[in-house]
């Protein structure tokens, strides 16, 4: 996938009789996704554009979407496809929240262990993300929890966490 683009959601279901889609948003901030007016659909691993002509927001991450000239036949055809938007799309992040892509390449540091070493990505483990961290070639995973990361230094590139006591030295032991 692009890297240029993040994941948005998932169209679900169909709803109506006039090509309307029953959508999923994965995002803490749904509202701020009501007056989209494209997405990129990922059809056969290609993002692409498609014109929202009218979106209604239903809560709890549910959203009702019809495409411009997309009816109920053409619409089946979107089930469970993927959404993505542009990096650019993203809400800026304030004070120590900070979306996965943005600190790949980070220094980390641990507030007894000192320097770890770099955030080389993250993996998805069911609701519980895992940071990616190089240290001299051993790879060190950290959970990506506000409870530990404690300070990100967006200009200086550089994550501060304060980790249980052991669990660094389970890897580099």
């Amino acid at each position: 996938m692009n890297s240029d683009y993040f994941y948005l959601g998932t169209l679900t279901k169909p709803f109506g009789l006039k090509g309307g889609l029953c959508a999923f948003f994965d995002t803490d901030n749904p509202e701020k996704y009501e007056n989209l007016t494209a997405v990129f659909i990922d059809l056969g691993g290609e993002l692409i554009p498609y014109q929202i002509e009218k979106i209604q927001y239903r809560g709890r991450n549910q959203f009702i979407i019809q495409f411009q000239d997309i009816d109920a036949e053409a619409a089946k055809d979107l089930i469970q496809a993927e959404l993505y938007l542009p990096l650019s799309e993203l809400p800026p992040l304030e004070g120590n929240r900070f979306y996965f892509h943005e600190v790949v390449g980070f220094q980390v540091v641990d507030k007894q262990y000192g320097k770890i070493g770099t955030c080389t990505g993250f993996l998805e483990l069911a609701n519980n993300p895992v940071m990616q961290i190089d240290h001299d070639g051993q790879e060190v995973l950290i959970p990506a929890s506000q409870q530990f990361v404690t300070m990100v230094d967006k200009p200086q590139k550089t994550l501060f966490i304060d980790t249980p006591e052991g669990l660094i030295d389970i890897y580099l032991a």
